[in-house]
Formats: structure tokens, sequence, C-alpha cells
């Protein structure tokens, strides 16, 4: 039967009018061979099946510029996934078509070709945009012949995976999609790495986040795929299938009922987000998870400038997404991008050379927890804050100085990696040019006024009193003196009160003060002995109703007396917090208890990992020197004091549940009873076999001795043997590690040091550059021995390491 279409005049408008819904709703994504579009307010995108996404020229702010790209389509913040033509906006009237032989090809108004998808060999059948967001071009067999996920520039989809050399970019800008300075890439090795890189010629600087899965002794262990599977969770996937997961194993938004992305941003934070499908227009894009951290401090190389421009300073903000900002005297090299590089308002070199002139020319903005970790080229040690300032007021190629306890940092331009954050624990003098500062910056912020000094508070308060004195009777006079004296003295009253609980509120807000009953009943009467050394014993026990595990330290040698100062310093030895820190909960002060409680280390000491039966793999024990270099990095330079430890070796050494290295026992040196003025053979702290040669003569202690400790262990987790062996015949040159390590080196022995351990000899390059970096540690001269920060960057490969020089025969062997 055929029915009549009706003509009535209502029904045909209607029917014009949904005509292209309908289109639209017909679509089943495919797109013909032969099929254009226009960059223009008028041409429909080409849609999915279920219209989730759209590609098709992408309406920018700037007006009459389009981005070739696909994008979210349903929903209202309509965010953009993949781009071509490398990110570069065309012009309005620029043209896509679908060809047969040459895929897709992008050509400007004139009819200029601009990019095409690739030189494909064989016929293209069709294209296809599918509801993942992947647009791929098939041929008439299905094969496909080219798709966008495999051609990804700054986002991941679910269903889409990273091979092994594969690499995203971050845009340059929140706005500009042409590649930026950061790229997400899965090494061939197997490690998932962050990295920024030199735009000009692609070179990829250090690594700030190394997913850690590459495993030389069994590479079927090793990463060689990233995927984001269609249930919304990120992993990589090993050789032998194992999955390590990215994606929290707790994450609660599945894909069923969000809609997910991954985004290498533009400032250098890879996160995973999800957007609820049952959508509003206040409905945002939520970050489930991202790396790093905190940017703004793990980015670390020598090279680039950090997560923002040079002489910039980095912030993490309340979304772990850094911000950036210019200093006091500095204003942006571009104004349009905020996170680019920051230059001087002021000439700055060694023009004027009338040094007595320096301080009327120059002054200071203090920045508070502020540092370009590795723009040094001077220190200064010991150095007040006067004497610090001075010193780069003085010097015309000093841009700030950085204080940290007595220690000094000079820094010249440009600045890298610059950083605001708590960790730093440092003042950094930041110097500006006073006559260009009134002239090129906008009027400085309302300070309050600098506190009067004491002294002259109090003058100013006897001549107000005299002035009254002199103009008054006889009684108002005496009324007069007695409220002076006792306003004084209720306003030393006051001080003495607040300086009394000042003193005794600084630990107890860091760490828990446990009684000596509560660790007695904690370590069921100190039964199960964990270990012992120099500063007393180690007892196992469990606080908070049995649930947490502890290790609690009977401090056998700490002065007594001093209550204050014990408290003071276990409050900075408190305010610790690094990764590679075993982390100290709480103390003990009572009557002749002193105890210190620590977190528990699961897998022991360094040494008895070492040297026991079994010899640890070559990539965990590089692993391992790394955390405790970082560790001491943080110790000597990034504390709000300086703390050096000592007594770094093995057995000072504790591993965590994961085998990462945590320095133990650092900061206790500050609390033994021993004469600080003097350094003499009864006062040496430290090990035979790792005391450096300063212990012996009138040379200051610094920080130098735990470097030489650092190196002579470094040749023990190299070679798995101990400092000082015990005598075996025919083998009396292996008995001091130091001189017979540098023998091998000398004679090219390395498989003799390692014993034939044929991962260490496999990675040879590795090998050879710990060695030589290890031989540093451990020269005499204390000045030739590098800093741990330099230690660490040439064990990461950022900095070279020179052949060194075998140190004169020195060894504590008595």
């Amino acid at each position: 039967m055929v029915c009549a279409i009706p003509h009535h005049p209502l029904f045909l408008f209607l029917l014009l009018f949904l005509l292209p819904f309908s289109i639209v709703a017909r679509t089943n994504g495919t797109v013909d061979v032969g099929t254009s579009i226009t960059a223009n307010n008028k041409d429909t995108p080409w849609l999915s099946p279920e219209g989730v996404f759209a590609f098709g020229f992408k309406p920018l702010e700037e007006k009459n510029l389009f981005l070739l790209s696909i994008w979210y389509h349903q929903i209202p913040d309509q965010t953009i996934v993949w781009y071509g033509y490398d990110g570069v906006p065309v012009s309005i009237g620029s043209k896509l078509d679908l060809t047969v032989d040459r895929g897709l090809v992008l050509s400007d108004p004139q009819g200029n070709e601009l990019w095409k998808s690739l030189t494909i060999l064989d016929n293209v059948a069709y294209g296809f945009m599918n509801d993942t967001g992947n647009f791929v071009l098939v041929r008439s067999d299905s094969v496909n012949l080219w798709e966008s996920f495999k051609n990804p520039t700054d986002t991941m989809l679910p269903t889409q995976i990273m091979e092994s050399g594969g690499v995203i970019f971050s845009r340059l800008s929140e706005t500009n999609f042409s590649q930026g300075r950061f790229q997400f890439r899965l090494l061939q090795d197997g490690n998932l790495v962050l990295n920024t890189r030199d735009i000009t010629t692609n070179f990829a600087y250090d690594a700030y986040y190394i997913s850690g899965t590459y495993d030389p002794s069994n590479l079927s262990n090793s990463g060689y795929r990233v995927i984001f599977d269609d249930t919304g969770f990120m992993y990589i996937l090993t050789r032998n299938n194992r999955r390590i997961d990215l994606t929290p194993r707790s994450m609660l938004f599945p894909a069923t009922e969000n809609f997910h992305r991954a985004t290498l941003n533009f400032d250098g934070v890879f996160t995973q987000y999800y957007y609820p499908k049952t959508f509003d227009n206040g409905t945002k894009w939520t970050p489930i998870w991202s790396q790093p951290d905190n940017i703004c401090v793990d980015i670390r190389g020598t090279e680039g400038s950090g997560a923002c421009g040079f002489n910039s300073i980095c912030k993490l903000n309340d979304y772990k997404r850094p911000d950036c900002k210019c200093p006091r005297g500095y204003s942006l090299l571009d104004p349009n991008n905020t996170y680019g590089s920051c230059k001087p308002n002021f000439a700055q070199g060694c023009l004027e050379n009338d040094i007595n002139s320096a301080e009327a020319i120059y002054d200071f903005e203090t920045l508070i927890d502020t540092d370009w970790p590795t723009s040094d080229y001077e220190q200064l040690v010991p150095a007040t804050e006067t004497q610090c300032k001075r010193s780069c007021i003085n010097d015309c190629f000093c841009a700030v100085a950085i204080l940290r306890g007595d220690s000094c940092w000079k820094k010249k331009l440009p600045l890298s990696n610059g950083r605001e954050d708590s960790v730093v624990n440092g003042k950094a003098f930041m110097k500006f040019r006073k006559s260009n500062l009134l002239l090129l910056q906008p009027p400085p912020r309302t300070l309050p006024s600098p506190p009067v000094p004491e002294t002259k508070k109090n003058q100013g308060t006897l001549i107000l009193v005299g002035s009254v004195l002199l103009g008054s009777s006889v009684f108002i006079n005496f009324v007069l003196i007695g409220a002076v004296c006792l306003g004084f003295f209720l306003i030393y009253h006051k001080k003495s009160i607040e300086s009394h609980h000042g003193n005794h509120s600084a630990v107890e807000t860091n760490l828990r003060c446990f009684t000596y009953k509560e660790l007695v009943e904690a370590t069921n009467g100190f039964k199960e002995e964990l270990g012992s050394g120099a500063f007393g014993i180690v007892y196992k026990g469990a606080i908070q109703m049995g649930s947490r595990v502890v290790a609690v330290k009977k401090l056998d040698r700490v002065v007594q007396e001093k209550e204050k100062e014990f408290k003071t310093e276990v409050n900075v030895i408190g305010q610790t917090h690094h990764k590679n820190l075993v982390r100290l909960l709480g103390f003990c002060d009572e009557g002749q208890h002193r105890m210190l409680v620590y977190e528990f280390m699961s897998n022991g000491t360094l040494a008895s990992f070492l040297f026991g039966k079994t010899k640890p793999s070559w990539n965990q024990r590089t692993q391992i020197a790394l955390g405790i270099a970082r560790g001491l990095v943080y110790l000597h330079e990034e504390c709000s004091t300086q703390i050096i430890h000592c007594d770094i070796k093995p057995q000072n050494i504790l591993l965590d549940d994961c085998y990462n290295a945590r320095i133990s026992d650092f900061g206790l040196a500050k609390l033994l009873m021993l004469n600080q003025s003097k350094i003499n053979t009864a006062t040496i702290r430290g090990t035979k076999g790792y005391v450096a040669a300063e212990w012996f003569n009138s040379n200051p202690i610094t920080a130098k001795v735990d470097v030489y400790s650092y190196g002579v262990l470094l040749l023990e987790i190299i070679s798995c043997r101990k400092s000082v062996s015990d005598l075996e015949v025919g083998e009396e040159e292996k008995v001091i590690l130091t001189d017979w390590a540098c023998d091998c080196f000398q004679e090219g022995k390395l498989d003799t040091l390692v014993e034939n351990d044929m991962e260490a000899l496999n990675d040879w390059k590795r090998l050879e550059r710990f060695l030589m970096v290890a031989i540093w540690c451990i020269q005499e001269d204390p000045s030739l021995r590098p800093t741990m920060r330099k230690v660490t960057q040439m064990l990461e490969g950022v900095v070279e390491v020179d052949v060194p020089p075998c140190p004169s025969q020195f060894s504590f062997t008595s």
C-alpha cells in the first residue's frame, strides 16, 4: 500500500526545518572519498556515529582563524583532542579533501597544499570517524591505512595505545597548539618518561618523571606499551604481560558513565581527566591523577629553563599545576606568555667598575623559600646574611644570592629551574637596580614598616618620659614613674611567657612527644632488638593500638642536662621530609630517657642487602646509589639548617617496602655530647673505612666528609664488597676497597672489581661513570671532591665526568 504524501504547507515547513537534524541523526561516521570540508562557520564537521566526536575546522578565538582538529562534540566544553598541520591555524576558506591516493589533504584558500596525512601506497576506500575519537583511513579490505590515534598530538583517549618509541608533545601555550617544551615518551628501554626539550633541535633534556619500568636483568619485565583501555584505566604493559597501573585502582569514574582523556598540558603536567556523561553547562573536566606531583621541584636538570622560563619563579597552585612569575625588577620577555622567560629591567653586567658605589646603585628583594638550584657559580661557607648580601652586591656577576644555614650560594644570569616551595628552606636575595626599578616597574606594594630596633625603642621611650617629667608636677611625676615601671614589667612578663611557650610548641606541633611508659609498652619492654650503633640500640615496636610498626632508638650519648637544646635539634630533624630519608615520628625526653621514634623499614639495612649470600641486581644497586645521593643533597642544601651526617655507611641506609634507599641517623651528630670547637682523634665521628682525611688534621669539617663516605659506600654498592675486608691469603690487595678499586680502574679491570657481574658489565658506560664518580668523592683534598648535587648530576649522566686522579694513599685502619 502506498501512502500519499500530504501537501499541507505546515508539513512542508516542518520537513525543511528538520532536514538538517535528520542528516546528523543518520550519519554513521563514514566519509566518502571525494568529500571535502571548508574552513568557515557553515560547513558541518564529520561526526562519529553517536555524535560524540567531530572532525573538521574548529573556530578559534582569533577572527577568521580555524584549527584542523578532532574535538568532543556533544559536551558544552568542546575540548580539542587532536590537531593536524602541527597545530598551525588556517584562514577562512581553507579546505580539507579526502582523496584516493593521498589521504587527507589540507590546502589554503588559493589551493596551495599545506599538509597531508601521509603518502599512501594503497588506495583509500573511505574515512571513518569513530566514537572513540579515532579518525581512520580505510582500504577496501577494511585495513586501516592511517589513524589519528597512531599520530597523537597532546592527548590520549580510551582504547588508544602508545607503542615503544611513541611520543606526544605539549602545546606551546593554552591557546597556541604548536609543539611545546614538554614530552611524554615511552622509551625503547621500557621506561615511560616526562621531559623538557629544546624546541629548535628537539634535543631531550633530563626526565622529571620516570616510571621505573626498565629491567636490564630481565627485559621481559620492561614496559613496551602504554594502554588506555575502554574502561578508563591507563597502564604500562610489560613484555611478559604484567600490568603496571598509572590510573589508581581506586578510580571511581568508569568510562560507561564518563568521558575520559589524558593530556600533556602546556605546562608539563600529564593529567587524566573525567567528564560525566550526564552533564550540564556547569560541568567541567576533573583530574583523576597527574604526574609529576610537583613539577616546580621535580625538574632538576642543568639544561633548559625548568618548568617556567629563564629567570622566572615556579610555584605550585592548588590544582598541582605550576604558576610562573617574574621576580621584582624583571618583566616578561613575551608579555603574552606568562610561562615564558623574564628579562631584567636594568643593565646586568660589569659595566660599572666603582665597587664602592654598588650599594648606592643596587638593592635586594628578599624571597622566602625560593631558589634557582642549577645556576650556582660560587659558594661561601660560613657566611652570615650580611656577608652573603655584601658579597653579591659587590660582585657584578651576581644576580641573586641564596642563604641556607650558614652557606651562601651566588648565582648569575640566566637563572634556571626557579621554584618557590617549602622544601627549599632558604632565603633568596634578588638584586635589582634602584633607579631603573623606579622607572620601569609599577609602584611597589605597600609594605609594613620595618621593625624598630629595641635599643631605639627604649631611647624613644626615655626621651618621651623625660619630656613629660620635666613639664609636670612632682605628684604627677611619681604617678607617671609608677605607671611606666608597671608597664615595662607587664611587657617583659608577657614576652617571657611567649618565649617560654614558643620554645616548647615548636616540637609539639611537628612531632609526637611520647612518655617513657608508652614506649616501654610499645616495644614490649624493649624486647626485640633491631640493631645497635654509635648512638644506641634500636628496638621494634608498635603504636596506635598496635597498627603502626615503628623503630625506637634509645640514645645513650646525648647531653642529659640541656633539655632546650635537645628539643631544638630534634625539631630540626623532625622538619626534614624527603623520600630518601627515614622519617622521625616522635621522641621521648623524660628524665634520663632520651629516645627517638622512627618509621619502620621492612627490608632492613643496605649492609645486609649488599653483603648477603645473593648479589642484588645491578639496576637495583644503581637506583639505591642515586637515592642515597639525592637524600644527601637534601640534607646538605635544601634543609633550613644544613645537616652533615658524619656517619654514612651501609648500616645507616635502610630499605623500605620497595627497596628505596632511606638514610637514617641523620642529624644525630648534633645530639652528641662532643666538643664542637676542636676536632681530635678522640672526638672523631664515623666508622673505620668511611672516615675522611680532615678528621685527622686541623681542616674544618664540612659537608665534604659525607661526600667522602658516600664515595666509599658507592664503591661498596658497585662491587658488593665491604670497605675493609678480613685478610684473606692471596687477596691482600683487596683488603682496603678504596685502594683496590683505584687499581682496578687504572688497570682497566672493571670485570675483576664487579667479579664478572654480567648485568653490570653489559651496562659498561654507567659502570665506568659510577666508578669515576666514586673515585672523585674519595679524594684526600676536600676541595677536589664534588658537592653531592654535582655527584647526583654526574651519576644521572647530565654532567660529564672527567677521569679522576687516584687519591693519595690514606685510610683509617686503626
